[in-house]
């Protein structure tokens, strides 16, 4: 028998339903995710961390937990809402079901709870705080919600940044179902070899953007997100990339700085938070999505080309594009609320994209933006 569950909203909205994981009180923004599969990809997502998940996909857990397709070392999220759990998953790849996989973890979960009403609810009222629980009553959730902190202000890069570098050396290779034709070991294919050198900055990076860096043909040095500019120059780098990470960009101001040095300095690309940060380092300002972008369906549109690509996405906060420097050029923008989705220097070797064209999950439309920062160092050079 499992345990009576409650997600309580800051605003008084509560939903009941039954624990699963692990038991106790936690909080965080509650938040909604569109995806269909990936969901251990979304619990070990850096960018997650001080966030309560919700999953609009009505069954999770029926392909269970496999090590390898983990995006860190450890379950980022605070809490995790779905609509049904399977407990008995059925993938070969499957070594633990996600309820012992939480447990491990000591993250709470719930199910048996209406998503589409709690989507549709964040959908009109915005993301906003909340307390999932098996020990508070209603009114005491209600009350530890809206007494616990707000994601604007928030830093929790210094949570999930690297302690110190490394060089990337996990299994990059490139998974795949080999056909008769293919002769390869086991399920991968061979890597290029390496042909330039990147320092990666560690805002909470995904383990998938490492992989397509080095699938690109990259050797990759990852620094802590507090590194100086100074001395990630002094490592001569043919460029650097900005990854991905939570909370609010404009409370990075020592992030900022660094970067800014960077500038005109060597090539950079940045992606989602790394995005956000060249933002602020060039000038411009980022505000609060109502409800965020976090799903593996989202249109956006090459301004350029005229390409629409269906992207993957995980972000509460975007670029204003009103307040962007004369020398900064937008070039991608989202086709369902018209935000922006990329932009580029047009006096420095910079280029940046809100979305996620590594995925893990969602869709490879967008990934030929890790061969454009190739492109990019090679006209460099």
């Amino acid at each position: 028998m499992r345990k009576k569950a409650l997600l309580a909203l800051e605003d008084g909205r509560t939903f009941q339903g039954t624990a699963f994981g692990h038991e106790g009180t936690a909080t965080g923004e509650v938040c909604f995710n569109t995806s269909m599969t990936g969901y251990q990809e979304i619990l070990t997502d850096p960018s997650y961390r001080g966030q309560i998940v919700t999953m609009t996909y009505p069954q999770i857990g029926n392909y269970g937990i496999n090590p390898e397709d983990a995006e860190s070392d450890q379950v980022q999220v605070r809490g995790f809402v779905v609509g049904e759990l399977c407990d008995i998953p059925s993938s070969w790849r499957s070594q633990q079901s996600l309820s012992d996989y939480l447990s491990e973890a000591k993250v709470l979960g719930i199910d048996d709870i209406d998503t589409r009403a709690l989507t549709k609810h964040l959908r009109s009222a915005g993301a906003m705080r909340s307390c999932l629980t098996t020990e508070l009553s209603e009114a005491e959730a209600i009350k530890t919600a809206q007494e616990s902190d707000s994601m604007l202000g928030a830093d929790f890069v210094k949570e999930v940044t690297a302690k110190k570098s490394y060089l990337w050396e996990g299994e990059s290779r490139p998974w795949t179902i080999p056909s008769v034709a293919q002769e390869i070991d086991g399920n991968y294919l061979e890597l290029p070899d390496t042909k330039y050198e990147i320092v990666a900055y560690d805002f909470g990076i995904k383990r998938n953007i490492l992989r397509c860096l080095r699938q690109a043909g990259f050797k990759v040095t990852v620094v802590p997100a507090t590194t100086s500019a100074k001395d990630v120059l002094a490592m001569k780098p043919d460029g650097v990339f900005l990854s991905n990470g939570p909370g609010d960009p404009a409370s990075l101001d020592y992030v900022h700085a660094e970067v800014r040095e960077l500038i005109g300095r060597t090539p950079l690309f940045g992606i989602c938070l790394g995005h956000q940060l060249l933002t602020h380092a060039c000038g411009g300002k980022t505000y609060k999505l109502k409800f965020g972008h976090r799903g593996g369906n989202q249109p956006v549109k090459d301004l350029r080309s005229g390409k629409v690509d269906i992207t993957a996405q995980n972000h509460g906060f975007a670029t204003d594009g009103e307040n962007l420097p004369p020398d900064t050029e937008v070039t991608h923008v989202n086709l369902n609320d018209q935000t922006v989705e990329g932009t580029r220097s047009t006096k420095d070797p910079i280029f940046s994209v809100q979305h996620h064209p590594e995925a893990a999950p969602g869709p490879n439309d967008a990934k030929n933006f890790f061969g454009d920062f190739v492109d990019l160092i090679e006209a460099i050079r």
